[in-house]
Order: structure tokens, then C-alpha cells, then sequence
């Protein structure tokens, strides 16, 4: 009777430590889903089916109350894509990962390499950024990104002085 019952305790054991769910991995739907986001901007198209439609966008914020609809998200992306002739992510050594909190929550979290080139002078620059993408049921909830903009902001601001010195300077 003791042996059936180590046995029964071992089985039970045994079968506990074989039914966790994966919290790391490098291989998911979610991944894909995130990999499609990125080629979308890439490609300059914008696929809302992979957004949950009350997804939040924060880029470089740090309040809880500052977010981008997605309809506005694409919108900055418009807006922005003015100032560069060329501009994407890079196939440069990019990195993704899905974890699952300890709360349950879903997140992929990739690190990138963004590259564009000015519009106005055709200077290059390159910048790391790190996003991160919440997921319910299979869609996008959240989408935050990190990254240094000063390069692009300087750049564009001496464009900006060098296009009000020529237009100061009498013909």
C-alpha cells in the first residue's frame, strides 16, 4: 500500500512539473503577429486587423495617460515619414522574445535597429529601439517603444535653421 502511494505521489508529481505553460520563448503566434506589425511599417502599410480596437500606443512616454489611438499612431507615422526618404527597421540583428507575468499577461518584447535617411540633406542615422507589445486574445492592447530621438530632432532642426538662413539671404 505505501509503494501505490510513492508511486501515486511520484506520478502526480511527475505529471505537475510536465503540464506548465511556457513563460519564455522566442517562438509564438504572437511573435509572428509582432514580425507582421514591423514589416507593415516597413512597408508603409497599416494592417488594423492585428489591434485589438482599444489599443493604446506610448513611444518614448512616461505617463500612463499619454497614448496614441491606433488610428492616431498611424498618423504619426504619416506625418513623420515626410522627413525621411527612406526609413524602416533593419534585418540587423534584430531580437524577439514572448514572456508571460506572473499575472498572466502576455507581452513580446523585441530590440531593433532603425535606420532612415533625411529628406533634406540626405544624412543616414541609425538608432536601437526597444519595443514591447501587450496581447489579449490574440491581438495587440498595448504597444510601447523606447528609443533615443535626439539624432533625428537635432537633424531637424538644423535643417530647419539652414532652410530660414537661405530664405533670409536676399537673391
Amino acid at each position: 500500500m505505501k509503494n501505490i502511494l510513492l508511486l501515486g505521489f511520484a506520478i502526480i508529481l511527475f505529471t505537475a512539473c510536465e503540464n506548465q505553460d511556457e513563460r519564455y520563448t522566442q517562438q509564438s503566434s504572437e511573435i509572428e503577429t509582432v514580425k507582421k506589425a514591423i514589416k507593415n511599417y516597413n512597408d508603409k502599410t497599416y494592417d488594423t486587423s492585428i489591434y485589438a480596437d482599444s489599443a493604446k500606443t506610448f513611444f518614448n512616454s512616461n505617463s500612463k495617460d499619454k497614448f496614441m489611438s491606433y488610428k492616431e499612431t498611424v498618423a504619426y507615422h504619416k506625418a513623420n515619414d515626410k522627413n525621411y526618404s527612406r526609413r524602416g527597421f533593419t534585418d540587423n540583428d534584430p531580437e524577439y522574445e514572448m514572456v508571460v507575468t506572473d499575472d498572466g499577461n502576455t507581452w513580446v518584447n523585441c530590440w531593433l535597429e532603425w535606420k532612415a535617411t533625411m529628406a533634406a540633406n540626405g544624412k543616414t542615422i541609425t538608432i536601437p529601439i526597444h519595443l514591447t507589445y501587450k496581447f489579449v486574445d490574440g491581438k495587440i492592447v498595448r504597444q510601447v517603444g523606447y528609443w533615443d530621438s535626439s539624432e533625428v530632432v537635432l537633424e531637424l532642426q538644423a535643417i530647419e535653421s539652414a532652410k530660414k538662413l537661405s530664405d533670409s539671404i536676399p537673391e
